[in-house]
């Protein structure tokens, strides 16, 4: 109910903020650090580019989720934010409408949250926040880890944006199931014996095709406990005009600004032509579909004619 109560009557999108693999190893050991410090660059990339005149020019806000986990248990770390498509205008009378196909610019994100990150990764460093146990301790010398830090600029980094909700009811759906998921679910265990786990996992690199994973118990329950969380750890947070020191006032304002607001219309989209419409080469009438063939009947009926016509 309390998030029920935060949503607002527009659409919403959703965002995903992943660390690079680096940097992700470097989270599996200072979890409470690193992960603090992915929530605190998304949302401040996401309050810093709407606010942006040149972008939505709008005080923005949303929630924000840690997923850690992927189909297979390995440690993939990304926080996916839940954002309103819009803001606050800076005198807070008004509610600036987003495009209704585009919220901000992806590669402005994604830049804007590499530097905002790394930089909290130096500052953690530079205070001694950071542990190096094991096969990190080589990056304990400063001029190891700056250079790490300067390696981070050449990774990969996944920002996007997944297809927005389509009403806050959609968005009340996604939060009942995923804000409280566990790495994996018992639906998910095919089978268990003394000796291993097998489970499904959807492959989403080929069609997401259902397969079967079996691992043994010790590597199991290593990929299991990667996910578990810090003591005390918030891994559902609000951001912008949602953060709990303000959010009563700022969700009172938002709503009084969508009452007074008018919604821009959509923009028209021209629609393809069916094939029906299409128009004959001979008389420029539309053309009348009749029936469909499959390629079995077209090669069966080409194999046909070319008979007939070589016995004729």
């Amino acid at each position: 109910m309390a998030r029920e109560r935060a949503l607002l009557p527009v659409g919403y999108v959703h965002l995903v903020f992943t660390l690079p693999e680096p940097l992700a190893r470097l989270a599996l050991v200072n979890k409470r650090m690193v992960y603090d410090l992915l929530f605190q660059a998304a949302a401040e990339t996401l309050l810093h580019v709407a606010a942006n005149p040149k972008r939505l020019g709008a005080a923005s806000g949303g929630l924000m989720v840690l997923h850690t986990w992927g189909q297979r248990l390995q440690h993939h770390p990304p926080v996916h934010c839940v954002v309103p498509m819009g803001g606050l205008a800076p005198d807070g009378t008004r509610w600036i409408h987003a495009r209704p196909r585009f919220f901000l610019p992806i590669p402005v994100l994604r830049t804007l949250f590499r530097g905002k990150l790394v930089a909290g990764v130096r500052h953690a460093f530079r205070d001694g926040r950071l542990d190096f146990p094991g096969t990190l301790e080589p990056l304990k010398p400063d001029a190891a880890f700056r250079a790490f830090l300067r390696s981070l600029y050449r990774q990969t980094w996944v920002v996007y944006a997944k297809p927005p909700f389509g009403s806050p009811a959609h968005v009340l759906h996604y939060l009942a199931r995923y804000t409280h998921r566990v790495a994996i679910s018992n639906h998910r265990l095919v089978d268990v014996t003394d000796d291993t786990v097998s489970f499904r996992w959807k492959d989403y690199r080929h069609a997401s095709q259902i397969r079967t994973l079996t691992l043994t118990v010790d590597e199991f329950l290593r990929r299991f406990l990667q996910h578990v969380l810090p003591k005390h750890f918030v891994r559902i947070r609000y951001f912008g005009f949602l953060a709990s020191r303000c959010r009563t006032h700022k969700l009172a304002q938002c709503r009084q600004a969508l009452a007074t607001t008018p919604i821009p219309p959509i923009e028209p989209v021209t629609p393809r032509p069916s094939r029906a419409a299409w128009p004959c080469p001979r008389c420029g009438s539309p053309m009348r579909l009749v029936e469909r063939l499959t390629a079995r009947q077209l090669f069966l009926d080409t194999l046909l004619t070319s008979i007939l016509y070589d016995t004729s």
